[in-house]
């Protein structure tokens, strides 16, 4: 089995907030990042496909396909966005960095047909990332 990755960047806005919950109660589970006023990222995304090399090509998936999917898929709708009211998968969804993961997977996951959707991982920041591995 092989694994091939290809890594997209991306600056998106959010807030961290569940509207059932108290504004107290917000910025005692969120902090910062319930901040009325929004706060952004620069995003680290890295998607990894899975499979066997195609004989005629040597190629598990032709990359320039894959960039083309990521970007027609995610990048176009989350890039310079905001997550919370920009972008159509994410309504309804606290933007956390685990759910981005599951909801970019499932834009994804139709488009990958030449072999396997491996993992979706993002970064949020240097320190912190999420790897998505489906359901």
């Amino acid at each position: 089995m092989l694994y091939l990755t290809r890594r997209e960047r991306f600056n998106a806005a959010h807030k961290l907030y569940n509207p059932a919950w108290s504004i107290e109660k917000n910025e005692t589970v969120f902090g910062k990042c319930s901040n009325a006023n929004w706060h952004g990222h620069n995003y680290d995304l890295y998607i990894t496909v899975k499979g066997e090399p195609d004989p005629d090509t040597g190629f598990l998936m032709n990359v320039k396909e894959l960039s083309y999917i990521i970007k027609t898929t995610v990048l176009d709708k989350v890039d310079h966005r905001n997550l919370n009211l920009d972008v159509d998968f994410m309504q309804g969804i606290i933007p956390s960095t685990e759910n981005l993961a599951k909801a970019i997977w499932q834009q994804l996951f139709p488009y990958i047909t030449d072999c396997k959707l491996h993992c979706v991982k993002i970064y949020e920041t240097e320190n912190i990332y999420v790897e998505y591995f489906g359901e």
